[in-house]
């Protein structure tokens, strides 16, 4: 790594005022003295202290700012402004925003620079490890510790300081479509793993922000931000302890959640942001906005661009910004609306204090002290092309994309496939020939499908047979096809018009015209045509509708984007302000051979780009089936490839696949061929399918290597041994549904379904077998701690991976416990015949619950211990007292 002094002063050509750099420190303020805020030889707190009696009141407004770009006055923090760079060009732009952050300004207080990391950093061409679920399933915190090294070096290269990473929000119910970027449903599990992620990128430099801070997923039904109503002892037990975890390992922010806890919005709740984060908990850093809930706080009637989470208890913006600020929320993300003018004004006029805005300021320069940003403000570009191409990087996402695989079933052990009897195999559905990343990833170098991987790996000769399956989406309709659209009648061509335009908002001329078969593009970060803007572009498509049959259809829009359509002229979905990933349908008769008007109209103001036009109608289906079907009938063996729709504002009602896989599945079964379900998922799925199926792996979204690494285990050269962070129901109808339930006042049974899940919390499978045994437990009240020890040996024929799971029940309390409860898990690696002693320890803080006074309390008691290989799958069971 370049040396820290090169790291300073290579790119002093560059400046335009080379004064400000002396022998062995920056002029910040470029007066020719070394200020005491520009001494690294002195305390933090001392720099703090000058720097911010130097400022105006402008200049500490600006650094509780956010934007694109850096004001006279500074700027707190650029959002997301190099993630369209590759990382050379990215570390490039980077340090031209520094340089104007300390040569255009009054004291040249450096910027801090966020992206969001949650399983790479979403920068074009970082290295995509598996989606975050995906990490909570491998057990293993010491993989995650050196995933996110992985993800803080190569963030750290590009000039990027703060991740808004990780979610560390305590998933109970599966249908919440951001399950994939928690780590399940386990206060302790998301505990551990939080915890490891913050540890890691504080030790490089980079400002870990565990969000949403409270239960911004676990609204009623699974719903995305919806109001939260937990007591407090909920909140405590199951909610808060993750955050606490994470800030003692080190996270310098935490980011304020949309929702409201008993009715009032989290971004300006200072019970939760003041008295527990601060006053409680200690907590040094500061407090982050998500993305524009602070001014989500206000009353509908003050219309801002693209918000939608409005709570309706403030009439202004001064009166936000002071809501927020006092209840401890420092940093408005991702622009500036409320800590604005609004501040300003609010300041001036003695509304908000001097002293409650110099409180924020401070946290804000502490944090960036604290991480040596005013001692190295710039990056090398070379190293941050060398860091995010490494091959140490590539190998460890494929190593920690085979740790996260579950084998979730294994009848009569028809995995692993013999490649060498093989001759024949169908690799059948969409899924297969991608390589799905999930929510919130980057743009790998490079990917490899699992149609590729196991193309790769099996024998020159054996017949490989892909089948798409079903139409072109895996969600609940189908894409318009080309061959019921048209841009002219006249030309016979197939497709809509489209016109590109440079702008939002379709004015002036177009700078790309083209005819677009069909409308379903997933632009993520990039353009649709180098002549196109990335950032800021809108798309006009225009044409002849053209039904095969007569009927009602549902057309369907998906997008993250504004949109609106038109059939012969009557405007029938108009989402032209939406900003956010959504959903809208409507429904329109058509008759079979009439041509109709059809005029579609798009709009990207965020960075995400995607619009899928669908409907109801799918014949195409039918054939990609029957083909499915014959590919199987001709193989040896069947891989069915599936996957689901999810991710932010996309919650799931149903837990099914789509009709078209779940058809797809049920045909292919019937051929009688061996059949394995490969799940490309970030949560549960369901349905009659699950049960029919001998043999099925959870791959979750395994990242850029997550091909190989399926193809691997498929195939026998990985011992799958990965195990579930979530409860897998049977039916949506048992939901919410969570292991760690407290003891009910009857039956845990419904009338018409078991109480209990399809898949246990930490279930999974593996190709050996594994034997528990010789339990002991012994208590040592001086140092206050349980010893628990067992034997674990390899009885089968393989290599591999086993998670022993500790869980212990408070057998009698005064007030009433779950049912059991992880406190412990260690993932070891045996050979066959191998036997080896595990030794994990309980601390008695580990026993403690809260009091009817929400106080910690050790209770002497009985407790029974319990280890297994999941929360059903227990082995051993012994007990201990503590007096």
């Amino acid at each position: 790594m370049a040396s820290s002094r090169k790291r300073k002063y290579y790119l002093l050509a560059n400046f335009k005022r080379r004064e400000i750099y002396r022998e062995n420190w920056i002029d910040f303020n470029k007066n020719g003295v070394m200020d005491p805020y520009e001494n690294p030889q002195l305390s933090i707190d001392e720099r703090v202290d000058d720097l911010l009696s130097k400022m105006t009141l402008e200049e500490k407004v600006a650094q509780l700012q956010s934007g694109g770009s850096v004001s006279e006055h500074g700027m707190g923090n650029l959002s997301h402004v190099i993630r369209n760079y590759p990382p050379k060009e990215g570390a490039v732009r980077a340090n031209d925003l520094q340089i104007q952050s300390i040569e255009e300004t009054h004291l040249g207080i450096p910027s801090i620079i966020h992206e969001e990391c949650l399983h790479g950093c979403m920068a074009k061409f970082s290295t995509s490890f598996p989606q975050a679920i995906g990490l909570a399933a491998t057990w293993d915190p010491d993989l995650l510790y050196r995933v996110v090294n992985a993800i803080a070096r190569e963030t750290r290269a590009r000039g990027i300081h703060q991740c808004l990473s990780p979610v560390v929000d305590v998933v109970r119910d599966v249908r919440a479509g951001r399950t994939e970027e928690s780590y399940g449903e386990d206060p302790y599990l998301t505990a551990t793993m939080g915890a490891t992620f913050c540890k890691a990128m504080r030790e490089e430099g980079i400002i870990a922000t565990p969000k949403h801070f409270v239960a911004n997923f676990v609204g009623d039904g699974g719903r995305d931000s919806n109001e939260i109503h937990f007591s407090e002892r909920v909140l405590r037990e199951v909610y808060l302890l993750p955050y606490k975890s994470c800030i003692e390992a080190g996270a310098l922010s935490v980011m304020a959640a949309y929702n409201s806890l008993d009715g009032t919005p989290c971004s300006s709740n200072r019970w939760l942001l003041t008295d527990v984060l601060r006053n409680e908990w200690g907590f040094e850093g500061f407090v982050v906005s998500d993305y524009n809930s602070v001014a989500g706080i206000i009353h509908l009637s003050y219309q801002l661009l693209h918000l939608r989470h409005f709570h309706h208890i403030a009439e202004t913006l001064e009166e936000v910004a002071k809501l927020a600020l006092s209840a401890g929320l420092d940093v408005e993300l991702p622009a500036t609306y409320a800590y604005g003018e609004p501040l300003l004004k609010a300041a001036k006029s003695g509304v908000i204090s001097q002293e409650i805005i110099d409180r924020a300021v401070r946290r804000v320069l502490k944090a960036k002290f604290l991480i040596g940003l005013f001692e190295n403000p710039f990056v090398d570009p070379d190293e941050a092309q060398r860091v995010c191409e490494s091959q140490e990087h590539k190998k460890l996402a494929l190593q920690s994309a085979k740790k996260a695989m579950v084998l979730l079933k294994n009848d009569g052990k028809m995995l692993p496939l013999n490649k060498e009897k093989i001759k024949s195999i169908a690799i059948i559905g969409r899924v297969a020939n991608e390589m799905r990343l999930g929510g919130y990833s980057g743009t790998p170098i490079e990917t490899v499908t699992p149609l590729e991987a196991i193309k790769k790996m099996l024998k020159q000769d054996t017949r490989v047979i892909y089948a798409k399956g079903y139409a072109s989406n895996i969600g609940r309709y189908f894409s318009i096809a080309s061959e019921y659209l048209t841009p002219d009648a006249s030309l016979g061509e197939h497709g809509l018009r489209g016109e590109y335009f440079n702008n939002p908002d379709l004015s002036g001329h177009p700078v790309l015209v083209r005819v677009d078969r069909t409308i379903g593009f997933d632009w993520g970060l990039s353009s649709p045509d180098a002549s196109v803007s990335a950032d800021n572009f809108s798309v006009r498509w225009t044409g002849k509708l053209v039904p095969l049959e007569n009927g009602i259809y549902e057309i369907f829009l998906a997008s993250v984007g504004g949109y609106r359509l038109w059939i012969d002229g009557k405007l029938l979905i108009d989402s032209w302000n939406g900003g956010s990933a959504s959903l809208h349908k409507a429904s329109v008769e058509l008759e079979a051979g009439k041509q109709y008007d059809i005029r579609l109209e798009y709009c990207k103001h965020m960075d995400y780009g995607s619009i899928r036009l669908s409907w109801t109608y799918g014949d195409e289906t039918t054939k990609g089936i029957q083909e499915a079907v014959e590919a199987a009938k001709k193989s040896d063996v069947a891989i069915v490839f599936v996957g689901i729709v999810e991710g932010e504002t996309r919650d799931r009602a149903i837990l099914e696949l789509s009709g078209p896989q779940q058809t797809l599945l049920e045909e292919v079964l019937k051929t009688g061929t061996s059949t394995i379900v490969v799940l490309e998922t970030g949560s549960a799925v369901t349905g009659d399918w699950v049960q029919k199926t001998p043999a099925i792996i959870q791959a979750w979204y395994p990242g850029q290597e997550g091909g190989t690494a399926i193809a691997e285990v498929l195939f026998g050269e990985y011992n799958p041994g990965g195990k579930l962070p979530f409860t897998w129901p049977i039916d949506v109808g048992q939901l919410p549904l969570y292991y760690n339930r407290k003891p009910t006042g009857r039956s845990y049974q419904y009338a018409d379904m078991p109480g209990m899940p399809l898949f246990p919390f930490g279930h999974g499978l593996s190709y050996t077998e594994f034997k528990y045994s010789n339990l002991e437990v012994g208590v040592n009240g001086e140092s206050r701690k349980v010893a628990i020890g067992v034997d674990l040996e390899n009885i089968g024929a393989r290599e591999g991976d086993e998670v022993v799971q500790l869980y212990i029940r408070d057998v009698v309390a005064s007030t009433a416990r779950p049912v059991k409860e992880l406190r412990g898990f260690k993932r070891i690696t045996l050979k066959p015949s191998e036997k080896r002693p595990i030794k994990l320890t309980l601390n008695f803080e580990d026993l403690a619950f809260l009091d009817v006074n929400m106080k910690p309390l050790i209770e002497p008691g009985v407790f029974e211990v319990q280890v297994g290989s999941s929360s059903e799958d227990i082995r051993l069971k012994g007990i201990f007292e503590i007096k």
